[in-house]
């Protein structure tokens, strides 16, 4: 690196006075040059013996468009390309990150206590299917109540249309949706409205069209050990390869000011090295922030609890995991439904109580789906480490047709779920049109390459064959091609359902402003506790010392009569008697209203429905 040249990053393009400064890492390369788009002009990198190759050119700036000339006969995107206007085959573009006039400076970051979070994919939020077009969208999301955005992965993936898991280039935000700036104008302008954003990252494998990482050196990836998505990371390898991704993780940190990540798979994250590359990554995000807090949870099939522990501890220091037990549960609860990973789960009232008290469900028991244990122990975790959710991109794709829960349910059922989620310990998050019932599906889609079409239209085919109805012919020669832009445009919200579906919407509006606005309900008890109530009824009580206590009624089944009741939760007590204060019945909500509840007498819960009470200190009111 030249004296006195100050980087960013340790590669990539940077600007610097009077021109650019390159540096890149290919040690199986023997020369490097970097080459002017338009002009050829060529200029030869001087290689290090660490296998970098740099050097400062002058007389270049922001807009440069480039490529990498490897050994003098392919011309390769820059690995560290801050944007790719023509995509992950095209060239780079030099960017300029100060350019951007932030408005942001008093925004301190977000914690992992009382966030609502909703997750968003770009090219389906609006028709507009850029950052713009969904920032227009953010004064709603936050009259919404919603306190975090989780955008799927961003780094730029080839054609036309995609989810965003088969990215290649990492730190190029995908021309798709518009250039960096605009991903930054997002950014600020959620943060003028109180919402923070954060990032899904997919730091376990690289998409399978458009990777060149291998030509630059063989040594990103290793066989030694098995990833569901192709070859998996070598984080064991050279520090250039563990440095590539790490610094990607606090360039979206400091570069964009996204306020945290959201790790994909992180089970296929594999890594013995004294410090596993997730406790790196995750201390390269604190690092990034400086001042702000960020906020970084993990997606973990097995529950490994390990990864939201204190590093003191021998944990990675995450903030969080989500929890697919929560959700697995409440699909069987609302639809009946136990095929293929739903098999381990009844969708009982005590499994959905135990979810509230301890978070995951499986913490070291046999899991009889996978043939082995499931979990680690999680009992001394608190509530805001677990993300709950009734729907999310894989769940909803996970289906037949793409759809959406509401509609697999019955909707006084659905209604009463989703107080449980809203009202619940957990972290809730909604999958985006969740809020107003959609009618849109999420449908698995990708826009590859010919040669790749075929086989991802038979691996959807096989996935979705573990489920034992989707082995149906009649159903498996209707299913969405995953390849064709009818199924991507299917996926589009329709933001005009709002306006029609306003009994769904006021729901999710009011659930969260309750758990938002009170003082106990949510992550703020000082104890939580539950009891069964019925076959398909339960109850969890939030106490809240001073403030008074909780009582949140979720009843599945059909009216319920509680006479006698002899559960000790139940019993307010003569000086702070139970007062109903919401009501999933509402005709507010598409209900069909709620009798009279007498807590002291005879309580008459209403079928499919969910009823939250408070103690009143000081006698009656």
């Amino acid at each position: 690196m030249s004296v006195g040249t100050q980087r960013r990053l340790p590669c990539g393009v940077e600007l610097h006075a009077g021109g650019v400064h390159a540096r890149v890492w290919a040690p199986a390369c023997k020369r490097v040059d970097f080459v002017v788009e338009g002009s050829g002009k060529r200029h030869p990198l001087e290689r290090e013996p660490d296998g970098y190759f740099l050097s400062s050119l002058e007389g270049l700036g922001a807009g440069t468009q480039y490529r990498l000339l490897l050994d003098g006969d392919r011309l390769r995107p820059d690995p560290c390309s801050r944007y790719q206007p023509e995509g992950p085959h095209g060239m780079s573009e030099v960017v300029d990150p100060s350019a951007f006039a932030w408005t942001d400076a008093r925004w301190h970051g977000i914690g992992r206590e009382g966030q609502v979070i909703y997750e968003m994919h770009v090219g389906t939020f609006t028709t507009g299917r850029t950052w713009r077009s969904a920032a227009e969208q953010l004064p709603y999301l936050a009259d919404l109540g919603i306190t975090v955005i989780e955008m799927m992965p961003l780094g730029d993936f080839p054609g036309r249309f995609g989810w965003g898991y088969d990215g290649v280039c990492l730190y190029a935000p995908c021309r798709l949706y518009g250039p960096p700036d605009d991903l930054r104008g997002f950014v600020d302008r959620a943060h003028a409205l109180g919402i923070g954003v954060i990032l899904d990252v997919v730091y376990n494998h690289l998409g399978p069209d458009g990777n060149y990482l291998a030509e630059f050196s063989p040594d990103y990836f290793t066989d030694k050990y098995k990833n569901d998505w192709g070859r998996a990371v070598n984080f064991e390898g050279p520090a250039p390869v563990r440095e590539f991704f790490v610094a990607n993780a606090g360039y979206w940190i400091d570069e964009f000011h996204i306020d945290g990540l959201r790790l994909d798979a992180t089970q296929n994250i594999q890594d013995e090295s004294r410090e596993h590359v997730l406790q790196s990554i995750t201390s390269r995000v604190r690092a990034a922030g400086g001042g702000r807090r960020t906020y970084v949870i993990g997606e973990n099939e097995p529950q490994d609890s390990r990864l939201v522990r204190a590093t003191t501890e021998g944990g990675f220091g995450l903030d969080a995991l989500w929890n697919d037990d929560f959700h697995h549960t409440a699909v069987v609860a609302l639809t009946g439904r136990r095929q293929a990973y739903y098999h381990d789960y009844k969708g009982s009232p005590q499994e959905l109580i135990s979810c509230a008290k301890y978070g995951f469900l499986y913490q070291g028991q046999y899991y009889a789906w996978q043939k082995k244990v499931r979990g680690r122990p999680a009992f001394d975790l608190p509530p805001s480490a677990f993300v709950t959710f009734l729907e999310n991109h894989d769940q909803i794709a996970n289906s037949a047709f793409g759809q959406r829960l509401h509609a697999s349910s019955s909707p006084g059922r659905f209604r009463a779920m989703t107080a449980f989620l809203l009202l619940g310990p957990g972290t809730p998050l909604l999958f985006q049109g969740q809020e107003y019932n959609s009618s849109a599906p999420f449908l698995y889609f990708a826009d590859h390459k010919a040669e790749l079409q075929r086989p991802i239209r038979e691996g959807r085919r096989e996935f979705l064959a573990q489920f034992p109805s989707l082995r149906d012919p009649e159903v498996q020669s209707a299913l969405p091609s995953p390849v064709t832009a009818g199924t991507f445009e299917r996926s589009t919200l329709d933001l005009s359902e709002r306006e029609q579906h306003t009994a769904a919407f006021a729901l999710h509006q009011d659930l969260i402003a309750l758990r938002r606005g009170d003082p106990v309900i949510g992550q703020s008890a000082e104890r939580i506790d539950g009891a069964v109530i019925g076959t398909e009824a339960l109850i969890l009580r939030y106490f809240g010392g001073a403030a008074g206590d909780r009582l949140l009624i979720i009843n599945l089944g059909s009216d319920l009569e509680l006479t006698p009741a002899p559960e000790p939760l139940l019993a307010a007590g003569p000086s702070s008697p139970w007062r109903l204060a919401w009501s999933s019945e509402s005709i507010r909500y598409g209900g069909e209203g709620t009798p009279s509840i007498d807590p002291v007498g005879e309580w008459q819960v209403p079928g499919e429905s969910a009823v939250l009470f408070t103690s009143a200190r000081g006698g009656r009111e």
